[in-house]
This record gives C-alpha cells, structure tokens and sequence, in this order.
C-alpha cells in the first residue's frame, strides 16, 4: 500500500519538544513501514523517519523566525501532494481541514484526522459544506460538536503502551 502521511509543519515529526499531532503522525508513519507500507511523509525537514520524507519546509516553523504565515507552506505542501496523488492508495492529512477543497477534487481515497477542538462555531458551515469528506476522529467526546460529520473511525493516539509510566 502507497500512502501518504500529511504532518503540521509547526513541529518536526517526531517532535523535539512540544508537539502531540507530531508525535501521533510519527508513531503511526513508522508503523506502516515496519508493516510493510510505501509511505511518504509530508513534513518539516528537520523530521526523523524511515518513509520517504518530503519536506514542506527547511526546519518546523515554530524554530524558523523568517517564518510570518504558517498558512503559505501548508498550502504549497498540499499542492506537492496534490501533484504526487496519483502515486498514493490513500493520502491520510493532520493538517485539519485545510485541504477539504482539494481532496474533494481527487479520484483517490483522501482522509483527515482531526486533532484539535471541535467545540469552534464557525467549523459547523465548513463541515455542513464539506459533509462527503471523511474524518476521524482521536475520541468519541471530540465528535459531539460535529455530530453531522463523516465519522468514518475513531483512532486514539497510537503511541506505544511502553513510552511513559503513570
């Protein structure tokens, strides 16, 4: 299975310090490469993995002061997708709903899981318009604002059951 990975470029995957989705991307990417999966990561190029790391930007933009709008290398990272699509079985974003536009446009399974909060009024109208896309999501608490999304799984954090002591 080809799939591509689409990581925040806030953090590098695996994060150095500070960086949950960052941390869940890396542990999920690594996984299905040891399972045997071609997959390409979409990410900072101070990321650490062994899929093919294609990067978004020089180093995580949290750690790059030239950087004023963090929107501008997530959208050219969605088009260096966009361009590679027909490369991958599926293209699995962390990058919220910033691509809802275009995944809409491909002829190839595309899915999103949602990290962050829900609870936000306005994300209402975008899930209303983009209803067909499928998500998921890392509780079932974090889908009762959006109950008329396209739940389509439920995935918690993935890291492994030996990483941190109570």
């Amino acid at each position: 299975m080809k799939v591509a990975q689409i990581a925040p470029l806030y953090e590098a995957v695996p994060p150095t310090g500070y960086g949950g989705t960052e941390r869940v991307v890396h542990w999920l990417t690594e996984e299905l490469v040891r399972q045997g999966a071609d997959v390409q990561l979409f990410a900072s190029g101070d990321s650490r993995t062994s899929a093919h790391l294609v990067t978004g930007c020089e180093r995580a933009l949290r750690y790059d002061g030239r950087s004023k709008d963090g929107l501008v290398p997530h959208m050219i990272l969605v088009e260096e997708v966009l361009r590679r699509a027909r490369q991958f079985d599926v293209i699995h974003s962390h990058i919220d709903y910033l691509p809802f536009s275009q995944f809409r446009l491909l002829q190839l399974p595309a899915l999103t899981t949602m990290h962050g909060r829900l609870d936000l009024p306005e994300l209402v109208s975008l899930f209303e318009e983009f209803s067909e896309q499928p998500v998921v999501s890392i509780s079932h608490a974090q889908r009762a604002p959006l109950a008329m999304a396209n739940w389509v799984g439920n995935v918690y954090h993935g890291l492994p059951e030996n990483l941190y002591r109570f």
